[in-house]
């Protein structure tokens, strides 16, 4: 059946897994080093065709659209970081892929960061945008969180005020032009997708979505990308957590939530630099190749 949320995720003719009883849809395109991009809570696969288009020629380029979002059937869990984790340790698994990069938005960072902790053998690097699990889990957090997931369940009601309310806050998640026609379409969803909004705002508000140890211990190249907009996840909280992951490199972006989206083509080019060191290391040297510190590098 066709859906609002489906013009958001993977485009036909997608491909499907079903992993842990749940269908999941992705995009499937290209050859060479594998690079698995995973969207944030209520986004979809669509999100990086932009990306998967400019890249195919040299990348084997893989979206998937978490459970309840895009094309993906529901889930049977809750929403949060670790589920996508595990559900993302079995569509690795089914579809044979190992040594890969991963770029995670939001939530799809915090369960990027959660695979690489724990299958570290299978990723070759990663690349965090605007992540979730990168700030301590205080008062000022689970008000946040709080507040977010009521908003959300107003919309599970049908209050008649919500759409309004989803469009305004969507247009400060998502500023810039190049990401309008996308973010109409995650307006046009709302109704449909805030069950899912109300399971992973619960789930940003516990104690395990702190994610800055493991964070910490990652042994692999991290390109961290921030919106420098992001009222969401701002990077003043997050930056701490980023000063520790031993093999990172922090760019900047004049972007609200996800500049891959906003600022395409300056994204591209840092991504593009990224994966031509990272894929061409050899395994051994995978941790040396790094761009320093992070803040070393030069804002977009």
């Amino acid at each position: 059946m066709q859906t609002k949320r489906s013009a958001v995720g993977a485009t036909a003719p997608w491909k499907e897994v079903i992993v842990d009883g749940v269908r999941l849809a992705y995009d499937d395109e290209g050859a060479g080093p594998v690079l698995i991009c995973l969207h944030a809570i209520g986004h979809g696969a669509r999100d990086f065709a932009d990306l998967r288009g400019r890249l195919a020629d040299r990348y084997r380029v893989i979206a998937v659209d978490w459970p309840g979002q895009g094309n993906s059937g529901d889930d049977h869990v809750p929403a949060s970081a670790r589920r996508y984790a595990e559900l993302l340790a079995a569509f690795v698994d089914d579809l044979e892929l190992g040594d890969v990069v991963i770029l995670g938005n939001s939530i799809g960072g915090g369960a990027a960061i959660r695979f690489a902790a724990e299958h570290p053998q299978k990723v070759r690097a990663l690349v965090l945008a605007d992540s979730a699990g990168l700030v301590g889990i205080d008062r000022t957090v689970r008000f946040f969180t709080g507040m977010m997931t009521r908003f959300f369940r107003a919309g599970t009601r049908g209050a008649w005020w919500f759409p309004r309310l989803f469009r305004a806050y969507y247009r400060r998640v998502l500023t810039q032009t190049p990401a309008r026609a996308q973010r109409e379409r995650l307006i046009a969803s709302a109704d449909e997708i805030a069950p899912i909004l109300v399971q992973a705002w619960q789930s940003f508000g516990a104690p395990e979505a702190d994610l800055r140890l493991l964070a910490a211990g990652l042994e692999c190249p991290v390109l961290v990308t921030w919106a420098t907009k992001d009222l969401v996840i701002p990077l003043a909280r997050t930056r701490p957590a980023i000063e520790r992951i031993p093999h990172a490199r922090l760019q900047t972006f004049a972007a609200g939530h996800a500049a891959f989206l906003e600022c395409p083509e300056e994204f591209r080019v840092c991504l593009e630099e990224f994966l031509e060191q990272t894929c061409r290391a050899a395994p051994a040297l995978r941790g040396v190749v790094a761009f320093g510190r992070p803040g070393d590098a030069a804002s977009a």
